[in-house]
């Protein structure tokens, strides 16, 4: 087996792969270089300067692995190495010491005014009381977000003697004992903090995560870091914040725009800037070379691995099995978080019917991506998905039986959060995936791109309410589908729509005041299996 280095590594990293397969180690290749001499090696191994695009891929006819050391991948066309069935590897955990260690720096150097008390005395004055700053002792912090990285913070903070409030909608209870932290709404906690760090992926969701509004209800002279991602800080908001005083500091290491040319943050006193240093340590950059040189070599061994971002492979005989249910599992799992949250102790599944004579690991997987991924992000694949869902305390369980009532094959999906406990169950029908059943009601719902869910009681208007303030926002019904056990009891309604519903106008349809509850649920999520 043969190896190309495109990058610098570490030499960490070189060794552990000349321990087992050839190393060509070449940093300086150009992109032309780079597409002529690939098709003599098994895999590559980059960082961020090498573009791994559709030409090089193509022209690795041996290519069988890409690693890139580092957590993005924005510079590999991971759609162009699945289709060809090349795995891409990264290295997800590398940074996270770095970067939960550069916002403790963040947190207090805030707290202690560094950056402007060192600047002062570099111009030669000696003002101390302008620099007076304040204890982190007994102070709240609020980490928002609770993965590896926040959870590290979280550690970290507590040894200082603050108080942890975090907010993430997908930690259980137990876990957040278990770090010695208090568990609370994203609108308690930016009330409650006298500081808040925040460590999340950047998605449409979390996108100006806190703007104006959420500035204003903040504890006045509230001090801010994110050394996670650009754009989850509206950045005028939180300039009019820092002018008008309801915030007394920031601590940025992202920028919407990097570098942030014309950022008017920059002007402030208040604010201190650092250029996306989170995972640049020399400890983190020999870790992400060894992280991703060991997965190079086991991947190329055939040996299990953990941090891939694309499907492994599986042999077309089961494939073709599992095709028509691996599409549906992963729906499966995308809905029931969307309807009832990710705060789970444990999903268990039951295949009844023909699909119990299947390989049900797959399918398992295929439901622990659609669920993860909107906890996750698209880093959730075929590889990692039972590893998050262990790592986030969640206890995974299958059952099957070959018996099953009016289907050829029903999958239930059970989640259980402490006594609380929700049901859907899907199956396929006419070559459609079908939800038919949601806790106690029967339904029969084809997943559309956009659905509305809701529960009410079952009395007249419920339906001529939400189709007239549908109609009025522009949102047009595609179809409808009502589910209920008794006259006037409580019911259930899927709105099929041909647009999303904003945060806002979910708002607006809970204010109308016939729903005990709505949820908007997206099914764009693509479902594929592993090739």
């Amino acid at each position: 087996m043969r190896v190309l280095v495109s990058d610098s590594l570490s030499e960490e990293g070189i060794k552990i792969l000349e321990e087992n397969v050839e190393v060509d180690y070449k940093p300086e290749l150009t992109p032309d270089q780079l597409v002529a001499e690939i098709k003599n090696y098994d895999a590559l191994v980059v960082r961020s300067r090498s573009k791994v695009n559709a030409a090089v891929i193509e022209a690795g006819t041996n290519l069988k692995v890409i690693g890139r050391a580092g957590v993005g991948v924005d510079n590999i066309d991971v759609e162009k190495a699945t289709e060809k069935g090349i795995i891409v590897l990264n290295a997800p955990h590398g940074n996270t010491i770095s970067t939960a260690e550069l916002t403790i720096a963040m947190l207090t150097a805030l707290a202690r005014n560094i950056a402007g008390a060192d600047s002062s005395v570099k111009r030669g004055e000696w003002d101390r009381s302008a620099y007076t700053g304040v204890e982190l002792n007994k102070k709240t912090l609020g980490v928002v977000g609770m993965g590896r990285i926040g959870s590290e913070v979280a550690r970290r903070a507590r040894a200082m003697n603050m108080a942890v409030v975090a907010y993430d909608p997908y930690i259980s209870k137990e876990q957040a004992e278990k770090l010695g932290v208090e568990t609370a709404t994203f609108k308690e906690l930016i009330g409650l903090s006298d500081f808040i760090t925040l460590h999340l992926p950047l998605s449409p969701a979390t996108h100006h995560l806190i703007g104006a509004k959420e500035l204003a209800v903040m504890k006045k002279g509230v001090r801010i870091i994110n050394c996670a991602r650009g754009g989850l800080i509206d950045e005028d908001a939180l300039y009019e914040a820092l002018k008008e005083g309801q915030v007394a500091g920031a601590a940025l290491d992202v920028f919407e725009q990097e570098p942030p040319l014309n950022c008017r943050l920059l002007e402030l006193g208040n604010v201190i800037v650092t250029p996306h240093l989170g995972a640049l340590t020399l400890e983190a950059q020999t870790n992400v070379a060894l992280q991703v040189a060991e997965q190079v070599v086991m991947a190329l061994k055939g040996d299990p691995i953990v941090s891939a971002v694309n499907v492994p492979a599986l042999m077309p005989e089961a494939r073709a099995a599992l095709e028509p249910y691996l599409p549906l599992l992963k729906m499966m799992g995308g809905f029931y978080l969307q309807l009832f949250g990710g705060q789970v102790d444990e999903l268990e599944l039951t295949y009844s019917g023909k699909v119990a004579s299947l390989q049900l690991a797959p399918l398992t997987i295929s439901c622990l991506i659609g669920f993860l991924h909107h906890i996750v992000g698209d880093g959730v694949n075929w590889v990692n998905a039972p590893f998050i869902a262990k790592a986030r305390g969640i206890a995974v369980r299958e059952t099957s039986t070959t018996e099953v009532k009016n289907y050829s094959t029903l999958i239930t999906l059970k989640g259980r959060s402490g006594n609380e406990e929700h049901l859907i169950a899907g199956t396929i029908l006419n070559n459609e995936m079908r939800i038919v059943r949601i806790d106690e009601f029967q339904i029969e719902i084809v997943p559309a791109l956009y659905t509305l869910m809701t529960t009410h009681l079952d009395v007249p208007g419920v339906v001529g309410k939400i189709g007239t303030f549908l109609g009025n926002e522009k949102i047009n019904i595609a179809s409808m589908q009502l589910g209920r056990k008794s006259i006037g009891g409580k019911a259930i309604m899927s709105l099929q729509i041909d647009d999303k519903i904003s945060p806002e106008t979910m708002q607006k349809i809970r204010d109308l005041g016939i729903f005990e509850s709505a949820h908007f649920v997206d099914f764009g999520l693509k479902v594929s299996g592993p090739k």
